[in-house]
C-alpha cells in the first residue's frame, strides 16, 4: 500500500514556516508601504519578464508539422495559389499608393 506523501505546508514545521513568514511580511507592508509603493512600477516590469520567460518555454521546440513555413516564397508561391495572388495583390497596392503619395508631393 502506497503512503501519500503530505505536503509540507501542511505538516507542523509548514505551518510553523507560514508563520514565521506572515509576522515579517506584515510588518513589511504596514511599515514601510511607502518603499514598497516606489518599487511598484519595476516590480510590474519584472513580473512581465518573468512571466515571457515562463509562457514561452519550450518554444524553440517546435517540430516541423508545417513544412511550408520552412520554404521559400517561390515554393510557397508554387504550392498556393492564393498565397501568390495575395502577395502579388499586396505588392500592386503598396506601390499604387507609393506612387500616389509621390505625385501629392510633386504638386
Amino acid at each position: 500500500m502506497k503512503k501519500k506523501n503530505k505536503s509540507f505546508w501542511k505538516s507542523p514545521q509548514g505551518l510553523a514556516a507560514l508563520v514565521f513568514i506572515s509576522f515579517p511580511t506584515y510588518f513589511l507592508l504596514v511599515e514601510h508601504r511607502g518603499h514598497i509603493f516606489q518599487l511598484l512600477p519595476y516590480l510590474i516590469l519584472l513580473l512581465c519578464l518573468i512571466l515571457h520567460m515562463f509562457m514561452h518555454r519550450g518554444h524553440a521546440n517546435h517540430s516541423t508539422e508545417n513544412s511550408t513555413s520552412n520554404d521559400s516564397f517561390s515554393k510557397q508561391s508554387t504550392k498556393n495559389e492564393a498565397y501568390r495572388d495575395g502577395y502579388i495583390d499586396g505588392l500592386k497596392a503598396g506601390r499604387e499608393e507609393q506612387n500616389s503619395k509621390e505625385k501629392n508631393n510633386a504638386q
